[in-house]
């Protein structure tokens, strides 16, 4: 209840005092001083000293805080002086009449035939007379020059004209396959150009030449079984398999960036497709895709930039200026390379059927489009970490079906007994999907594939049965990061995975046919040879490793070191030469060029079912 107001409450007298609030201190810095003689004096000054040096060069630091400033402009004053009158004059020489002329003669559509022969017999006649007539001969070439002039296009136009472009990139190639020509030569198996490129060969003869020499000088004096071990050594590691290092994709664009993937360009073998990309989720930075050319190794013909990391590419076989890209965030964007738009055709970021977790693999395959199976067309495939392998079609957008769902099935070891509608239930399974990381087609049947996932199975499906699995390999312990059938033998195909091996196998056999270990590290990229049955390549973040099956099953034959603080991370053969192209985390693609490396001849590969 409220209390009621009175008259005499408000004539009452209210005092009201005024007082000081208290002081409120945001920063407090007492001073501190120190007696002359006390025993740290001398330092405190030494400090005091430093810090003033220190203020005085701080002078203008980024630390401080910007403040706009309007600077006063003194009011301008005119002034006038009195100078000799400036003198010009004309003049010119042999060449500057003999271009003029020359231009006149050349632009007959805007001179007409008269003044040329009057300009030409008048420059006869002035060259025979000496030098008193070159004011004469100036005024009658200056009509013509100045039409000539007003005609010429300008610089700035020129430069940016799609003709001169052309002419600077055919400039460009000529200048550095004249520089590389070595390098070029030993990658295609071509002789070299005589020429100043012979110098280092000459060098290296040379220094055989001295070797053989000391050997032949050495004959006279006692040979001991230790020298003539360490002879038999140095000929055997001279004749040994080697790789050389040719030269080094890279640029300042692609430095200190991870190489995810590389492709070969289906109809064109010199150009190459590189993918950048982070694989430790924690550090993700916007992706890049480089489109390198073997006529031009020190910059990109093509370079596109991704919102996120590049995880795969491939180029199409039908459409050979398409290529498919794969991306950390599942978006799936295809590119024209034969536009200079750096901007992807199409993308799946609107298509409701996307995928929703990183796409590690993409590859275009020929499908089966009727029912005799002769109508085939080229599709491209997608496997995602969301467990669905997508079959991707392009019209105006991408759109996709979906080809599989990798489930993985658990039973329960124990009993579990539960009352649903008075029954009992005992092993109950479990169904959930399963991480894909890599796939690869049959390169006999392309509806038959293989697909690794994330718990180390190997699923064989087909393309038209999206139900269920034709076989299942359970062998790896591990993620399986790559699987590729053999190009020389369509029941044979290898498997890696982190659990630090490699499965050679044959399709209707469920064990493997060998197990190769590696160096306990994880092995990211298998590929075989396009050249030699038996030959395939691997890669672990340290080294890369050539396999010649024929030639040995238990050790490689080459075992090539990174560079300290390097991880190896992708692995390409070239498709027509002994060479290998290997990625890895600094942003450079390495090529190499395979040296004494002999595998014999005929059928190399008969493997017969256990």
């Amino acid at each position: 209840v409220k209390e009621q107001v009175t008259e005499d409450m408000l004539n009452e007298v209210v005092n009201i005092y005024l007082t000081e609030t208290e002081t409120i201190t945001h920063l407090d810095m007492p001073g501190i001083s120190v007696s002359v003689d006390a025993d740290d004096a001398e330092a405190i000054k030494e400090r005091n000293n430093r810090y003033a040096e220190l203020c005085k060069n701080r002078m203008g630091n980024d630390k401080y805080m910007d403040r706009s400033m309007q600077a006063f402009i003194g009011a301008s004053k005119s002034k006038q002086v009195q100078c000799d009158s400036i003198v010009m004059v004309d003049t010119a020489t042999t060449w500057d009449m003999y271009d003029s002329f020359y231009g006149a003669e050349q632009d007959k559509t805007e001179l007409t035939a008269e003044p040329e022969k009057s300009g030409y017999s008048e420059s006869i006649v002035n060259s025979s007379r000496g030098p008193e007539k070159t004011t004469s001969l100036l005024s009658t070439t200056s009509i013509g020059n100045t039409t000539l002039e007003d005609d010429a296009a300008d610089p700035r136009l020129i430069l940016q004209s799609e003709k001169f472009q052309k002419v600077l990139l055919v400039m460009e190639r000529c200048i550095l396959a004249n520089i590389f020509q070595p390098k070029l030569a030993a990658y295609r198996q071509l002789p070299i150009v005589e020429g100043k490129h012979n110098e280092q060969q000459d060098k290296e003869k040379r220094n055989q030449l001295f070797f053989n020499v000391l050997i032949v000088l050495d004959c006279d004096s006692v040979v001991t079984p230790e020298t003539m071990e360490h002879r038999e050594e140095d000929v055997e590691r001279s004749l040994s398999p080697t790789l050389e290092s040719l030269w080094v994709f890279s640029c300042e664009l692609t430095k200190g960036r991870t190489i995810s993937c590389m492709a070969w360009n289906k109809k064109n073998p010199d150009l190459l497709a590189v993918g950048y990309g982070e694989f430790d989720f924690r550090d993700q930075t916007p992706g890049l895709v480089c489109c390198w050319s073997l006529k031009n190794p020190t910059w990109p013909e093509r370079v596109y930039h991704c919102n996120t990391g590049v995880t795969s590419l491939d180029f199409s076989a039908k459409h050979p200026y398409r290529l498919a890209v794969g991306m950390t965030d599942g978006t799936i964007a295809i590119y024209y390379v034969y536009s200079q738009d750096k901007t992807c055709a199409v993308s799946s970021s609107k298509c409701s059927k996307k995928h929703y977790s990183s796409t590690w693999q993409v590859k275009w395959a020929e499908q089966d489009m009727g029912l005799s199976g002769d109508d085939k067309e080229e599709a491209l495939m997608s496997i995602s970490a969301d467990g669905r392998i997508s079959k991707w079609f392009l019209h105006d957008d991408l759109d996709c079906v979906e080809l599989m769902r990798l489930k993985r099935m658990q039973e329960e070891k124990d009993e579990m007994e539960t009352e649903v509608k008075d029954k009992k239930k005992k092993g109950e399974i479990l169904r959930s999907l399963n991480a894909g990381f890599c796939f690869d087609f049959h390169p006999v049947d392309s509806s038959i594939y293989l697909a690794g996932s994330i718990d180390g199975t190997i699923y064989k499906c087909s393309s038209s049965n999206s139900q269920q699995f034709l076989e299942t390999y359970s062998q790896h312990f591990g993620p399986v990061t790559r699987i590729k059938w053999c190009p020389f033998n369509p029941n044979v195909f290898l498997s890696c995975s982190l659990d630090w091996t490699i499965k050679l196998w044959i399709q209707d056999q469920l064990t493997p046919l060998l197990c190769l270990t590696s160096t306990q590290k994880q092995v990211h990229d298998i590929m075989w040879s396009p050249k030699w049955a038996t030959v395939f390549g691997a890669i672990n973040e340290g080294q890369m490793k050539i396999w010649n099956l024929d030639y040995s099953t238990l050790d490689p034959v080459i075992v090539h070191m990174a560079a300290p603080g390097v991880k190896m991370t992708s692995l390409l053969f070239a498709l027509q030469t002994d060479c290998v192209l290997v990625g890895d985390n600094s942003g450079q693609v390495t090529v190499y060029q395979i040296k004494n490396f002999t595998v014999g001849e005929g059928n190399q590969v008969r493997l017969n079912k256990k």
